[in-house]
């Protein structure tokens, strides 16, 4: 039943339930502020409660900030493998050995590799003085950097063999069905770390505390994987990324 659902959504289906929870996510924000604190705001300009309610990334200490790393990885990543995981799912019913548990295990330990790394950036750009507490960038040439690297990215090689992967995971699954669920799920989740590095390292431009980036980063990702609107998306985004970096560099003249 799960497959079946998940395999019957159409590229207009993923476009209405992400816009969905982005809109969700974006009420719950602007909820979630207690209303005197909002009166206190007023009355004593607009970064009262932002320096009543910021921890940084050096008193949180590195274990929060890898736990904050992990747990959003999980959150935007695993929606994108919806299909693969259907699939492999589907797959269960008629083939002996299976374990989906595993193969969740497997992809989800490379996810908590990349926030180990991730966590360790944060911390290190922050020390330097190069993000903010909230994670967005505060240098026009890291900003700029970041988004060429994502941008380039975007018309590589190795972006195209991964995203082809990603599209196609019953031909996937059925190359390295021998290999065990969980080495499946570890080779499923280097192809989505290979699709989506440079865009997840765009939250330092963005904002590592911007539920809406974040959100919107992730719709972006899981368009990409599908088959009849990834194709339409990839390229011209790398051009947008490009483009806002040569923007970003020329403002510095």
């Amino acid at each position: 039943m799960f497959a079946a659902r998940i395999r019957a959504m159409t590229g207009l289906h993923w476009i209405a339930l992400f816009a969905a929870i982005l809109g969700a996510w974006s009420i719950l924000y602007m909820m979630s502020l207690p209303a005197d604190l909002r009166d206190a705001g007023r009355i004593y300009g607009a970064d009262f409660w932002v320096a009543l309610c910021t921890v940084t990334p050096d008193t949180a200490g590195y274990l929060r900030v890898l736990t904050m790393w992990a747990l959003m990885s999980a959150a935007m990543m695993a929606p994108t493998a919806l299909p693969a995981f259907a699939t492999y799912d589907d797959l269960g019913h008629s083939t002996t050995g299976t374990r989906f548990s595993h193969l969740v295990l497997g992809y989800l330990a490379v996810w908590l590799g990349f926030s180990v790394l991730a966590a360790a950036v944060q911390m290190a750009l922050f020390q330097a003085d190069l993000i903010s507490a909230f994670g967005d960038s505060r240098s026009t040439w890291l900003s700029a950097f970041l988004l060429a690297v994502a941008g380039l990215y975007q018309f590589s090689s190795v972006k195209e063999a991964c995203l082809s992967k990603c599209r196609m995971p019953l031909t996937f699954f059925m190359q390295h069905w021998d290999e065990g669920p969980w080495r499946n799920g570890v080779r499923l989740g280097l192809v989505c770390l290979g699709c989506c590095w440079a865009l997840m390292l765009l939250a330092f431009v963005g904002g590592v505390m911007n539920i809406a980036f974040m959100g919107l980063a992730t719709i972006i990702m899981v368009l990409e994987k599908l088959p009849e609107i990834g194709r339409y998306i990839t390229r011209p985004l790398g051009a947008v990324l490009l483009a806002s970096a040569a923007a970003l560099v020329a403002t510095t003249f």
